[in-house]
């Protein structure tokens, strides 16, 4: 077998192995090799992705993995402490808390995962057009971008669901709205380098419209930095999605949600049951911990001034 090695737009040497017929790795093991030289680098990011495949799995096979209907009601166990039935305990309606919080998990996955994913997009496309077009659309862009960025976060959320009303796609659609800002702006700040680059200047030359050069050549590059991002807004997602719900404008009662078992326990009683709220709150925390530290992690894994090589 023959090797081969390229060195990337950052100055990375990247190692490609062909076969006798100069195919390409399985994409599988190549996946598998990048994962692996992850851990070696980063053990805390890959604990951190591990919890985040954990909660995929759990979210995945929550009907099978649920002791019992997170809907149902017992009013013979209401608020019992944990016990071997009830592992977690049960909450004011005797509703299975372990049941619920493993259900919960399906609604913070699709909503941080779906928003950050549109967000991101958005704003990555948007930051593409602003920084490679610059004149008057990048200058009335980043005055739209100003605007947005001066709301914090949570209250422009919090403005749009008054105006959308609480529900599932309109809590993903708000929170969308809070991650297109600073993802437009890192992508703008990456682009206004990219274009000056050699290779960009030669497309320009030969005749390459601007749709190509943005997308053939601008785009590839500035979509390392725009991933770490993603990785970084999904903890803040997870908050947001709990901090709505705890305020009572987000995912509805009766959806189990983490932050809805906690606005829900504390709206029903001055002094809730310790483990009504140390449960929903640990999952919450372990969530946005492990989405931090892999983002870190990644973070340091694709810049090569950061990251620590592997012999």
């Amino acid at each position: 077998m023959a090797r081969t090695k390229s060195l990337l737009a950052d100055g990375v040497s990247e190692e490609f192995v062909f076969d006798i017929q100069g195919q390409r790795p399985n994409l599988m093991r190549r996946l598998g090799r990048a994962l692996v030289r992850f851990a070696q680098s980063s053990p805390i990011g890959a604990v951190a992705l591990s919890i985040w495949l954990l909660m995929l799995f759990v979210a995945i096979f929550a009907p099978q993995l649920a002791p019992f209907d997170p809907l149902e009601a017992d009013y013979t166990v209401i608020r019992e402490g944990p016990t071997a039935k009830h592992i977690l305990g049960t909450d004011q309606l005797g509703r299975d808390l372990l049941s619920r919080i493993i259900f919960g998990s399906r609604i913070t996955l699709i909503v941080s995962i779906t928003a950050v994913f549109i967000g991101d997009l958005i704003g990555f496309i948007w930051g593409i057009a602003s920084g490679y077009l610059g004149q008057r659309f990048d200058l009335i862009s980043q005055r739209v971008v100003d605007v947005l960025m001066s709301f914090p976060g949570l209250i422009l959320a919090l403005l749009l669901l008054v105006v959308l009303g609480a529900g599932l796609t309109t809590v993903i659609i708000a929170i969308s709205v809070t991650r297109i800002p600073s993802a437009t702006r890192i992508t703008r700040a990456v682009v206004l380098s990219i274009k000056e680059a050699s290779y960009v200047e030669a497309a320009r030359m030969i005749g390459a419209s601007n749709l190509r050069i943005m997308t053939r050549h601008v785009a590839p590059q500035a979509a390392a930095p725009i991933l770490v991002v993603a990785t970084l807004h999904l903890g803040g997602a997870i908050f947001a999605e709990s901090a709505l719900s705890f305020l009572g404008m987000g995912i509805p009662p009766p959806a189990p949600s983490w932050g809805n078992m906690l606005g829900g326990v504390l709206a029903a009683a001055f002094r809730p049951p310790w483990w009504l709220v140390v449960f929903p709150g640990l999952a919450i925390t372990c969530a946005i911990m492990a989405a931090n530290l892999f983002g870190d992690a990644f973070r340091d894994f694709l810049d090569p001034k950061l990251r620590r090589r592997i012999d």
